[in-house]
């Protein structure tokens, strides 16, 4: 009896081994049949994109502002203290290439030098001119005194002598009333002169003292307490010892408020449809993999722009951090994952295990040992899976590639 029931067991062994390995086992052609099990839970929709920690509140360090006040252009930045370094203000920072202030200030020297020159000359003329005009006047009051005289002497005189004193005092009279206004005119002109000359001199002395003050302002200091960070070229390269500012653009450097910080990523044609203002991101960091900080979408493209190196176009997205970590700085790398949906207690598939034909929505399940061909109804989905809406239940078993040989079996459609 014992022999019956082990050899009725043994039997029956075979038959589940055959089964399992009929089910498990591989088709004729060695093809591997992957399966996967309806999965019943939360489901979630992400936009994962790298990108770069920027402040959203920071302070230029500007080097001179009225360079174009000099007509200076390109200034290259000759020192620049290291990025990252913590100051305070009044600090060192830099220092402009002085190369184009010091030749305006030779240049102006030397213009202070001939005009002072001229000045000096102006004055000399000026004093001797004035001294002959002075002493021509003495010579005429001298020359009237004598005639006036003369004339007081000549009363005994024939009445010819007498007329013709008068005549000599009244003509000396007049010169000197003319040679009097002339004086006068003279003076002025002299005044004038002497005026223009002495603008001249003060004029360029105030631009050598300008260009003197422009000199100092190329030593460039802290304006506020924080840490220094680059600012980028417009073709995204950071401006450090070598490059050259303009008046258009004289900052050299700035201090970012890393409480105020944000996340600026691009994302691709397909993923911004799925983006919007107000959508809840989880923000990582590559330099500290173990720091997460919750963000939320602040901005986001309306236009796109090519990916440099590519055709590719992408949009820009702006993610505020609601949180602050004393580690995070500017520059370093972020991983977004952006949160597009979220939908509780829902059923869901691998994409893989979606089928299509004659725009039905098909998979394949197991149903014991047989194989089914089924319709369903999907809903959103992710890079992963999808939400099944009908057509199947928690915990069934549907396969991510086709079964050979079912290919043309019917679909069981949904009622």
């Amino acid at each position: 009896m014992n022999k019956k029931r082990i050899a009725i067991i043994t039997v029956l062994l075979a038959l589940v081994t055959y089964a399992l390995y009929s089910y498990f086992s591989t088709s004729s052609n060695d093809t591997i049949y992957l399966t996967s099990k309806v999965k019943k839970g939360d489901f979630i929709s992400e936009v994962i994109t790298s990108g770069e920690a920027q402040s959203t509140s920071l302070k230029n360090i500007n080097g001179p502002e009225n360079l174009r006040k000099f007509k200076l252009r390109d200034i290259k930045i000759q020192d620049l203290i290291p990025e990252g370094t913590i100051v305070k203000k009044g600090d060192y920072v830099g220092r402009l290439d002085p190369s184009g202030v010091n030749e305006q200030i030779l240049d102006a020297r030397l213009n202070l030098e001939t005009a002072q020159s001229k000045y000096t000359q102006q004055q000399l003329d000026t004093t001797l001119s004035l001294k002959q005009e002075r002493n021509a006047i003495k010579d005429l009051r001298f020359s009237m005194e004598e005639t006036k005289l003369e004339l007081k002497q000549s009363i005994y005189e024939p009445p010819a002598t007498i007329k013709k004193l008068e005549i000599k005092l009244e003509k000396a009279e007049r010169d000197l009333k003319e040679k009097l206004e002339n004086y006068n005119i003279k003076k002025k002109q002299a005044n004038a002169k002497m005026v223009e000359v002495g603008t001249e001199v003060s004029k360029i002395k105030k631009e050598v003292n300008n260009l003197l003050e422009l000199l100092k302002s190329f030593t460039i200091y802290s304006n506020g307490n924080g840490m220094i960070t680059y600012v980028k070229e417009w073709n995204g390269t950071k401006r450090k010892v070598g490059s050259s500012i303009s008046p258009w653009d004289p900052s050299i450097a700035s201090l970012p408020d890393l409480t105020k910080m944000e996340s600026k990523t691009y994302a691709n044609e397909v993923d911004i449809r799925k983006i919007k203002k107000g959508l809840p991101v989880k923000v990582g960091f590559d330099a500290f993999p173990d720091v997460e900080l919750d963000g939320v979408v602040t901005d986001v493209a309306n236009v796109g722009e090519k990916k440099r190196g590519s055709d590719i176009k992408v949009f820009q997205v702006l993610i505020k951090l609601k949180e602050t970590n004393e580690n995070i700085r500017p520059g370093m790398t972020t991983s977004n994952r952006i949160l597009t949906f979220e939908k509780k207690d829902v059923l869901s598939i691998p994409l893989e295990a979606v089928f299509s034909k004659d725009s039905i929505t098909y998979v394949y399940t197991k149903s014991g040992f047989s194989i089914t061909k089924k319709q369903i109804e999907i809903g959103d989905s992710n890079n992963d899976a999808v939400i099944v809406r009908k057509g199947l239940s928690e915990n069934d078993l549907v396969y991510l590639n086709k079964p050979e040989g079912y290919e043309a079996a019917e679909i069981i459609k949904l009622n």
